[in-house]
């Protein structure tokens, strides 16, 4: 079992940046691949970015290729999404999801764990 905690989110304007921290619980964190997803009002959940078990390998959406990065620490049991050049359309809730694989999906329903969500809005 894991439990997450995101934190990080919050009100910033267009071209800003944010940083989103995800704090997991247990022993076992390496064994997991995770992923970050976001949900905006209205709108059906949407996948953003992925890392693998080691850190090694990581996956993007196009809509936040290269300005979106996620990393991890083992060590510290946490997984970071770092949020350049922030837009309107990136406002959404965003999850933190942990998958019993040391390969990440894309896909939400392929993830067992998710935290509360932390809000980003981003002004125009």
């Amino acid at each position: 079992q894991v439990q997450l905690v995101e934190s990080g989110g919050g009100l910033v304007q267009a071209g800003d940046s944010l940083r989103l921290s995800c704090a997991a619980s247990g022993r076992t964190f390496s064994r997991y691949a995770m992923g970050w997803f976001r949900q905006a009002p209205g709108k059906e959940r949407e996948f953003v970015a992925a890392i693998n078990w080691s850190g090694s390998s990581t996956y993007y959406a196009d809509s936040v290729k290269g300005r979106f990065t996620i990393s991890r620490d083992n060590a510290k049991n946490t997984v970071s999404l770092q949020m350049n050049s922030l837009k309107p359309e990136d406002t959404a809730v965003y999850y933190c999801a942990a998958r019993e694989a040391f390969v990440p999906s894309t896909q939400g329903s392929w993830y067992h764990y998710w935290g509360q969500g932390t809000q980003v809005t981003v002004s125009s």
